[in-house]
């Protein structure tokens, strides 16, 4: 825990360099962590109050919206990194719980839209039906927001909050005051918070939609950077490096047999040089000590297994030492 509390004070560019911190986000990326952890970095450059917050924060939040496969670019407003009380927390927009309901595949037809002066023609609270006329308007003011979608069997539901509504929203869930997306992109905000809340009481609940609304505006869970270290990947690589690095002891060279194309090859080479290669002895099936060579031609043949002598290694073995005219 002491390490991971002097990781939060390293700033992001240098953090997402940490072996550790590489290997947590390698494992739920794989061969995209060099992208995301640039990604991150230029999230912190354009988002400066980010870079005064726990910095393993930054990341965990981040992590948020990897494992929920959405982009963290935050022009694109699918996920915001937002710091809050000495931490990032991940907000997800309305295009991300969008993104995540088509994925279920259950929906034939979702939206949000800001409603007009003069659009609304009625709002039924009890049945939830609307009449919306876009046609209608009359200024760009503001006065509320609908949510809709529909089923592939055929269910739909609409949902409709007034502006007051939203504000009280905002000042009771907003934690982020200044820095918070409601006041850089209230509109964005005011339809994802429509949409939440239509697709969590009313719509089908996949398991990343579930995964999403529990993470959505919430502290990121403290992630343990020596326990991702032993993930079994990891201890296989620990474990490959460790043998890399043991001690190798020298290999003993054992004594090959001499098979009858080796002593044609012995004997063609012996014509170029003018002291051939004694034979080596076979070492014994007990492991005993090779014995003295002898110069006996026939016990020399005797000690190569499986051979019997014939008038060709008789001859080489009789000139023995003697030298050789080219």
């Amino acid at each position: 825990m002491n390490q991971q509390n002097a990781l939060s004070r390293v700033p992001v560019k240098q953090l997402v360099k940490n072996a550790q911190v590489k290997n947590m986000i390698a494992n739920v990326l794989h061969d995209r962590e060099p992208q995301f952890a640039t990604s991150i970095v230029s999230i912190v450059n354009s988002n400066r109050s980010l870079a005064n917050v726990d910095q393993l924060s930054v990341i965990q939040s981040a992590m948020v919206a990897a494992t929920l496969d959405l982009p963290i670019d935050q022009n694109l407003g699918y996920v915001w990194l937002v710091p809050y009380k000495g931490k990032a927390q991940a907000q997800i927009g309305y295009k991300g719980y969008i993104q995540l309901a088509q994925r279920s595949g259950q929906y034939r037809a979702m939206n949000a839209v800001a409603v007009h002066e003069g659009e609304l023609i009625s709002w039924n609270p009890l049945t939830e039906e609307v009449a919306f006329d876009p046609m209608k308007k009359v200024s760009d003011t503001v006065i509320g927001y609908i949510g809709y979608f529909k089923l592939l069997n055929g269910f739909e539901k609409t949902v409709y909050w007034t502006k007051e509504q939203i504000e009280a929203h905002r000042q009771r869930f907003s934690k982020a005051g200044g820095n918070s997306p409601w006041k850089s992109d209230f509109d964005a905000m005011a339809k994802k918070t429509v949409l939440k809340d239509l697709l969590t009481k009313w719509g089908p609940m996949s398991t990343q939609m579930a995964v999403a609304a529990s993470k959505d505006e919430a502290d990121p869970d403290p992630v343990n950077i020596e326990a991702d270290e032993t993930t079994k990947d990891k201890q296989a690589e620990d474990l490959f490096n460790q043998v890399s690095e043991l001690p190798q002891e020298s290999v003993k060279e054992v004594p090959k047999e001499n098979t009858q194309s080796e002593q044609t090859t012995a004997k063609t080479a012996s014509k170029k040089v003018n002291k051939p290669t004694p034979v080596k002895a076979v070492e014994k099936e007990k492991k005993e000590p090779a014995t003295e060579k002898t110069d006996d031609v026939n016990e020399i043949i005797k000690t190569v297994p499986n051979e019997t002598p014939d008038e060709e290694q008789t001859e080489l073995l009789n000139h023995w030492g003697e030298p050789v005219n080219e």
